[in-house]
């Protein structure tokens, strides 16, 4: 039997993923319109086919529909403008194995609010608390008559809570467990292997998922690594752990490999760092929003060259 991943997708099947593309990046969709998608995606396998050629093609979807995702389309011409692109860069990129991407998990394409490779994006929820998400970001946001629920399926957010007039909790959900303001700015990243909270200002409280116990408390200034049976040690936060709101990167005497791991995020396609030259020291402040400029200069300032395979494909090498 021929794997659907194999066959071609039609014109209708693509052009309807490009319609869902369009409606579901405008600021709100309501959970109607999510579970209408749902029941789309499992009506046809092709249909999951045609949805993850899209989650390959986020950076360039980026470019060529930029207002997606921002303020609401004003008219159904604009819609149909912008279903045109996404269907003319889907038709672009052929078959189902054309593609060198690796595909994005289905709850963080369906995810309420995400960024691509290199985007961040600040929001401004119904009770006025601030989220800004960073680069590959993806988040589901829950608002009920009891509770104020931020789920982080990947990468980093930072949020300000705001004072809610019916005093209801503010809590951060990843699978290794939840964290609950107690009014307060903080940041949290997922990572697939754990979860690490920053206190800006005040505290947290922090439960592992499959942990009983009390709750450990993370005051501001501090940060701990949690997974889902067990919380480390608490440390001491970096002062400038919340660069990237400010499209910067913040180091202070890293190693080079943890630098490129770092930069790797920011960047699409692969950037890796050879053994040989991993353990090397850098510090400083780089602007994020051209790492190319950031790797070119690391070639001056150590013993290294860019070794580039492709735009896509580089790697840092003794020089």
């Amino acid at each position: 039997m021929t794997n659907v991943r194999e066959q071609a997708l039609d014109h209708a099947t693509l052009e309807a993923a490009a319609r869902w593309y369009v409606d579901l990046r405008t600021e709100t969709p309501d959970a109607a319109l999510r579970e209408a998608h749902l029941r789309w995606l499992e009506r046809d396998p092709r249909h999951v086919q045609a949805w993850e050629r899209l989650a390959r093609l986020q950076d360039k979807l980026a470019q060529v529909t930029p207002g997606i995702g921002r303020p609401t389309l004003s008219s159904a011409r604009a819609k149909r403008r912008d279903v045109l692109k996404v269907l003319s860069l889907l038709l672009a990129a052929g078959g189902a194995g054309t593609l060198a991407w690796s595909t994005t998990p289905l709850p963080t394409l369906m995810a309420d609010q995400r960024t691509v490779t290199g985007e961040r994006r600040r929001l401004r929820l119904d009770d006025g608390s601030l989220l800004m998400l960073n680069t590959a970001t993806a988040v589901d946001i829950h608002y009920s008559a009891s509770v104020r629920e931020i789920q982080l399926l990947s990468g980093e957010i930072q949020i300000e809570t705001a004072p809610d007039a019916q005093a209801r909790p503010f809590i951060v959900h990843t699978p290794s467990g939840s964290i609950r303001a107690l009014g307060t700015r903080f940041v949290v990243r997922y990572d697939a292997q754990r979860t690490r909270v920053s206190v800006q200002e005040h505290a947290v409280e922090v439960r592992c998922a499959s942990a009983t116990g009390s709750a450990v408390r993370v005051n501001s200034g501090q940060q701990l690594d949690f997974v889902s049976t067990e919380a480390g040690t608490l440390q001491q936060s970096p002062s400038q752990l919340d660069a990237w709101t400010r499209g910067m990167l913040v180091i202070e005497d890293w190693s080079l490999g943890d630098f490129i791991s770092e930069l790797q995020r920011y960047r699409p396609g692969h950037l890796g760092c050879a053994s040989a030259v991993a353990q090397l020291r850098i510090s400083g402040a780089f602007h994020l929003g051209d790492s190319d400029v950031i790797l070119d200069n690391l070639t001056s300032t150590l013993p290294v060259r860019l070794r580039r395979f492709s735009r896509y494909w580089a790697r840092v090498e003794p020089a």
